[in-house]
């Protein structure tokens, strides 16, 4: 192909989504269930990459349902959370029982991202409206004026020019879009990052505690069937000083914290078996340019803290489809139009970042604190332990989250 030829590739689409995660497919499917000619964008040329997010919480289980994809979904190899133990300075501690929650899928999915994301791949291929190009990554904004009318990508047979009426950012907390767009980012900041490994599991193995809060340490844990997914808090900006102690000096750590990780923990050979996560809190106060909207992580990034950014964006996906498939019919909606979104969405992400603080603020601050001092469990979670009851009160949080959205965008008619 010469570069005249290349310069000329063009297509035209009503919405252009550009990122294929939790946000981009869902969305994705949902315009291509309304009849949306859409098409969405992801640089990878697979999903099969080490997400974090593999947390499918119950108002993203009940949005599948909503869907018809519940049945085929639950297919899919997982393993599910009901109760969430853990250990506090020793002291055992429940933090949530999801068994008390009165909905119709009351427990967490641990689910592999990349299963999760074909799925909505493979249903969607139903839908002759939507298109999913992989290995092609937006690089650029196209603009008339104040306008966005599309996107500048790059694919492997060269770059090509895709007009839209609307442009949608799903493109996670690194968003080029955001970056194009110019659009400002609040910061809000968080105490830690967190190194990401697994470890082997032995099929008899088994353990219901997945958190554990020394002096100085915290990790979390997660049976994924064949291994184990653990996740390491450290303070923000402190891996250069981890990996000054040594691996061993790490696993050592990781062991004395969980023993059931002994004989799998051989696994980390190296510090290339740890993957770095830095964590960040941050939300646009503007989320929308004339023909352009951002969405989940390009809008709001969320802490680990609940393993809720995931379903965040599904709500965010969901909300967007509510409001703007029928206006899309008939091409770009208004930018008042598009603000509909962040004014149904922003609440929910307030309230929850409000509460990731808190969390950080008065348990996990305190607990990454160098020193020996004894820890003593924080009175909330004393009560909520000694209380069955109250253990529905953050299930829910957890589960469902704030003001949880409902499928109400319209199917097209099939022909």
């Amino acid at each position: 192909m010469t570069s005249d030829q290349q310069q000329n590739r063009t297509m035209k689409v009503r919405c252009c989504i550009v990122g294929g995660g939790p946000a981009g497919m869902m969305l994705g499917y949902l315009l291509g269930r309304a009849g949306i000619d859409v098409v969405v964008l992801e640089k990878h040329a697979d999903f099969f990459r080490d997400f974090r997010g593999d947390t499918v919480h119950p108002s993203t289980l009940q949005v599948m349902d909503e869907l018809g994809l519940i049945d085929g979904f639950l297919k899919l190899p997982h393993q599910r959370l009901q109760k969430m133990d853990g250990l506090f300075g020793g002291t055992p501690v429940r933090v949530a029982d999801l068994s008390r929650l009165h909905t119709k899928y009351p427990f967490i999915a641990f689910m592999p991202q990349w299963d999760f994301l074909n799925f909505l791949r493979e249903a969607g291929k139903r839908f002759t409206s939507l298109k999913v190009m992989m290995s092609t990554e937006a690089v650029d904004l196209i603009r008339r004026g104040e306008t966005v009318t599309g996107v500048r990508a790059n694919t492997p047979e060269g770059i090509i020019d895709i007009a839209a009426d609307l442009t949608i950012a799903c493109d996670g907390r690194h968003s080029t879009v955001r970056e194009r767009a110019g659009l400002k980012v609040e910061e809000i900041g968080a105490p830690m990052d967190v190194l990401w490994f697994r470890a082997g599991r032995r099929p008899d193995e088994t353990e219901s505690v997945f958190a554990r809060i020394e002096p100085g340490k915290m990790m979390i844990t997660f049976d994924r069937g064949d291994y184990w997914q653990c996740a390491y808090v450290i303070a923000k900006g402190q891996f250069d000083a981890v990996k000054a102690r040594g691996l061993q000096a790490l696993l050592d750590d990781v062991v004395r914290m969980a023993p059931i990780l002994r004989s799998g923990i051989a696994e980390v050979k190296s510090f290339d078996d740890i993957k770095l996560l830095t964590v960040a809190i941050n939300r646009l106060t503007r989320w929308t340019l004339p023909g352009l909207l951002l969405i989940g992580d390009a809008a709001h990034a969320m802490s680990p803290v609940g393993g809720v950014g995931v379903n965040l964006a599904v709500q965010d996906a969901v909300a967007t489809a509510n409001l703007l498939a029928d206006k899309m019919q008939h091409g770009c909606p208004l930018e008042n139009e598009l603000d509909a979104v962040r004014r149904r969405r922003e609440f929910p992400v307030k309230m929850t970042q409000r509460m990731q603080v808190i969390m950080q603020n008065n348990i996990i601050s305190g607990a990454l604190q160098p020193g020996d001092r004894p820890l003593k469990v924080p009175l909330i979670l004393r009560l909520i332990t000694a209380l069955p009851w109250l253990q529905g009160i953050p299930a829910r949080l957890l589960a469902l989250g704030v003001r949880p959205e409902h499928v109400q965008s319209k199917a097209a008619p099939t022909a």
